[in-house]
C-alpha cells in the first residue's frame, strides 16, 4: 500500500470594493514578487482555521487599512483548481463612496477603476475573472440592482 500525503488546500480570499456613489471598483499594484507591477484585489491566503471571510478581513486591515462601513458583500466567485488544492473566494463589498487606502508594502498603488477601463497589466487571475461571461453578468446585474 503506497503512502499518500494529503495536501490541504491553499485557500484565498479576494475583495473587489465598489463606490455606490461613483460606481468604480477599487484595484491595486502590486510592489514585488511574481505578480509585481499586476493590478489586482485586496486580499490573499487564508491561515490554518480561517474561514474566507475571516481571511479577507484580516487581510483588508493589512493591505488597506481602516476602510469605511460596508453597506453589502456579495460573493461573486468560488475558483477552485482542477487539482483541489487552490481555492480563490471572491467577494464584492460594496461601500457608499470612495476612499484612500492605506497601502502596506505589498502595493504601490491603487485606481478607483470603471466597469469598462480596468488598469494594466491585470493579475492574470483577475484577468480571467473579469473576462468571464458569467461573472460580468453578474458583476453587470448586481449594478442594476444597487
Amino acid at each position: 500500500m503506497e503512502n499518500r500525503i494529503v495536501k490541504e488546500a491553499i485557500v484565498c480570499s479576494g475583495a473587489l470594493f465598489y463606490a455606490k456613489s461613483t460606481r468604480r471598483f477599487l484595484l491595486l499594484q502590486k510592489a514585488s514578487g511574481k505578480h509585481e507591477g499586476t493590478w489586482g484585489l485586496v486580499g490573499g491566503t487564508n491561515i490554518t482555521g480561517e474561514t474566507p471571510w475571516q481571511g479577507l478581513q484580516r487581510e483588508i486591515s493589512e493591505e488597506i487599512g481602516k476602510t469605511p462601513a460596508i453597506k453589502k458583500i456579495v460573493p461573486l466567485e468560488l475558483f477552485t483548481s482542477n487539482d483541489q488544492q487552490f481555492q480563490y473566494n471572491t467577494y464584492i463589498l460594496i461601500v457608499e463612496k470612495e476612499f484612500i487606502p492605506t497601502l502596506n508594502e505589498e502595493h504601490s498603488g491603487y485606481a478607483w477603476c470603471d466597469l469598462n477601463s480596468w488598469p494594466k497589466p491585470l493579475h492574470q487571475g483577475v484577468k480571467t475573472s473579469l473576462n468571464s461571461r458569467s461573472i460580468r453578468t453578474k458583476i453587470e446585474l448586481l449594478l442594476e440592482l444597487i
